[in-house]
């Protein structure tokens, strides 16, 4: 029995309830780029994420950089599965575990880290991330064909889920348009015309409407380099929270009446976006978000059921034994029950909603208009082709012009 009380006390303990991380997270949000460095000295998939964007924002490019580089090293493969993982989550509950990344988080990864060399300078490593982030782009194109069919006969029985993946498909896989956008341009004002066209033909692919993209296209087919060109890439918003929704059943014990809870996550849709004048979109976050999430949600709901099974057993078990402390080990397992039983709500807090890009002549100045107020203003040199990332959220801005090649 001893071991028995040691095992329902330390799934209490290592429980995280997740009400407390969707907190967390929401007060990220609510201080971004200014006290979510308190994430800046942990080394979990979240604290690495989260603390790295900060840096890249305070213009610690090569702190950021260098967190970023130490989440791909932990990273290596988030499309496989994990035994003692599933384990855990079904014993302590899904925030027992480190933050297992999305697929998009990683692709993320990978465009600010070409964010980074670009504002260094770092040419030849701007190309090493280009070319290893579509190869990770590749390998996970055919890990996420492979959840669409492991789901796809679970997918069918639940005709509620299978209307939100038609209404949230983004694009055909999980690629991220922005990166394939960004990586064409750098071809293409370095005069590699072929890469060029490649990436922009990709990004084209991803994003049709934008007008941009087919401007930059046309250049690198004609191998034309562009002359005297800002491109101002505008990340506006946050991405989708996740929060927890819980569903308890009564359950008639022989010695009294108890109950059992099954947690799932739903997503939150945020609002709070500023639409730039003249600005295009290329990437939809929200709908990138959704894409993926819905494949994973599928398992999420069946694991549910799954760990609620399991928790009756041993609430029945603990219940039915035969020791004058049957009533003591049922209420345990019923605390032990519901402190494991959440679901997993944590996600790359601070992506953005949307990214749109604007794509104007050089003239010394860029203003940035929303509804004809000006938003932000872009100082440059009048010669020379410039990228310009900018973030808008909660009210502030970061602002970054970079000379291109």
């Amino acid at each position: 029995m001893l071991k028995i009380l040691r095992f329902l006390l330390v799934g209490v303990l290592l429980a995280a309830c997740s009400m407390a991380v969707e907190s967390r997270l929401d007060l990220v949000r609510g201080n971004y780029m200014t006290t979510a460095a308190a994430h800046d000295d942990g080394d979990g998939n979240l604290d690495l994420l989260i603390g790295a964007d900060k840096k890249f924002h305070d213009g610690d490019i090569a702190g950021a950089d260098a967190m970023y580089e130490k989440f791909n090293q932990k990273n290596k493969d988030v499309t496989s599965g994990d035994f003692w993982r599933e384990a855990a989550n079904f014993a302590f509950g899904a925030n027992a575990n480190d933050y297992r990344p999305f697929m998009m988080d990683t692709l993320f990864v990978s465009y600010y880290q070409l964010w980074a060399a670009i504002a260094d300078g770092r040419w030849n490593d701007a190309r090493v991330i280009i070319n290893q982030s579509y190869a990770r782009q590749q390998d996970m194109s055919v890990a996420y064909k492979k959840l669409i069919e492991s789901t796809r006969d679970e997918i069918e029985k639940h005709t509620e889920i299978a209307d939100k993946i038609e209404q949230w498909t983004a694009y055909r896989d999980i690629m991220n348009p922005a990166l394939m956008y960004l990586s064409g341009i750098y071809f293409l004002t370095a005069g590699d015309f072929g890469d060029a066209a490649t990436y922009l033909e990709r990004a084209h692919g991803m994003a049709p409407e934008n007008d941009f993209v087919v401007d930059d296209l046309n250049l690198a087919r004609a191998k034309q380099k562009p002359k005297n060109t800002v491109w101002v890439f505008i990340e506006d918003g946050f991405a989708p929270k996740l929060t927890e929704h819980r569903t308890s059943l009564p359950l008639l014990m022989p010695n009294g009446l108890s109950w059992v809870t099954i947690a799932t996550s739903q997503p939150i849709l945020l609002d709070g976006t500023t639409k730039i004048d003249g600005a295009e979109q290329i990437a939809n976050v929200d709908a990138m978000f959704m894409t993926e999430y819905n494949e994973y949600h599928t398992n999420e709901v069946l694991r549910a059921f799954t760990s609620a099974a399991g928790r009756t057993a041993l609430q029945t078990t603990m219940y039915n034994s035969n020791s004058d402390a049957a009533p003591l080990l049922g209420l345990l397992s019923l605390i032990y029950s519901e402190a494991t039983t959440n679901a997993e709500v944590r996600t790359w807090a601070t992506l953005p909603k949307t990214i749109s890009v604007l794509r104007a002549t050089n003239n010394g100045l860029i203003e940035l208009r929303s509804h004809g107020n000006v938003v932000a203003r872009v100082d440059l040199p009048r010669d020379g082709n410039y990228l310009v990332y900018v973030r808008l959220a909660d009210g502030r801005q970061d602002i970054k012009p970079m000379k291109t090649k």
